[in-house]
């Protein structure tokens, strides 16, 4: 009976070491075929629009469709500067393996705070000129990205108001703090050297200023254009209101502002923009690129949208050729 018992025993072992081999083979496996490693990033968003939140969707869709473990740590400072620096500090302390900076100000916070953190931006006007890349092509340093300002996109929006809305003088609000939006402004002077068009600025320092900005251009204007803002599009309908009040057509930068209540506007998918932001942030995690090494990213396509409830609203015929116009 002890013998009977001790063969048994011997077998019992025996077939745990072999499930035990198997086991190990298999999580051999997995490793080599897949990431295990669980990563920690850091997020930070200067503050809450459509664009931002859909282009941070998409970069973490990037990242669950390339399979990795990840913890994020997100932090939105609510378009309060000394919140955003703050932020900056934080995540660069708490030991992140890379940090994700979605809007101008948070990509300049990030940048200033870590030099051996990996920086991937997206929602970023002028890379360079915000000093985050030494060029769009070689980046060097610890931050890449995409920016989300199509060369062609202010020229087509100036001509659609003068050609096709007869514009003769357009309103511009933007926070002058913001440098994505003071070279926005530079390019739009830029453009209209060499059309019949009058640009009225109305700056603002805060959201809570875009009301009485824009009041203060009614009956000075027979437009608006609305740039890439996060002060003013974070309070769109504050402008979109008035705008509808006085029969004003409002072109606006981004294809989510159209949506808010835009007449129209050249543009791309900020989800698709964060999507790409994404591979990259994936090929920097695997240790297959660093950020010096990943050109800039440009929108390679854009599309024209109508909002045909704004056209409405405010007594305009839409144009057959509006639905159908496609820039590649």
């Amino acid at each position: 009976m002890k013998i009977y018992l001790k063969k048994m025993a011997v077998v019992i072992f025996g077939a745990a070491l072999l499930l035990g081999a198997c086991g190990e083979g298999e999580k051999k496996e997995s490793s080599a075929n897949g990431d295990t490693k669980k990563y920690k990033i850091g997020v930070t968003q200067i503050v809450e629009h459509p664009s931002l939140n859909a282009a941070y969707d998409g970069f973490k869709k990037a990242l669950e469709d390339a399979g990795l473990d990840v913890e994020y740590v997100v932090q939105n400072a609510q378009n309060d500067n000394s919140a955003n620096t703050t932020i900056a500090t934080n995540l660069v302390n708490s030991g992140v393996d890379l940090i994700f900076a979605n809007s101008t100000p948070s990509a300049q916070a990030v940048a200033s705070a870590t030099q051996e953190i990996p920086i991937v931006f997206t929602s970023v006007t002028d890379a360079v000129g915000a000093e985050l890349v030494e060029s769009l092509e070689s980046p060097g340093g610890n931050v890449t990205g995409t920016i989300d300002l199509h060369p062609d996109v202010i020229p087509q929006t100036l001509k659609f108001l003068q050609e096709q809305l007869g514009a003769k003088n357009v309103g511009i609000i933007y926070n002058a703090g913001e440098q994505n939006a003071r070279v926005q402004v530079d390019k739009i002077h830029e453009v209209v050297k060499d059309m019949d068009l009058t640009i009225v600025e109305a700056p603002v320092a805060t959201s809570a200023d875009v009301k009485q900005a824009v009041d203060s251009l009614i009956g000075k204007v027979d437009s608006l254009y609305i740039i890439k803002d996060n002060t003013v599009v974070s309070a769109l309908e504050t402008v979109t209101s008035v705008a509808f009040d006085n029969k004003l057509p409002m072109m606006v930068g981004e294809l989510d502002s159209v949506k808010r209540g835009g007449l129209a506007a050249y543009g791309f998918s900020y989800h698709d923009l964060g999507y790409e932001t994404g591979q990259m942030a994936v090929k920097i995690l695997k240790g297959e690129s660093k950020p010096s090494e990943l050109p800039v990213q440009v929108p390679k396509k854009l599309k024209f949208v109508v909002n045909e409830d704004t056209a409405s609203k405010i007594g305009l015929e839409i144009k057959e050729e509006w639905k159908a116009e496609l820039s590649e």
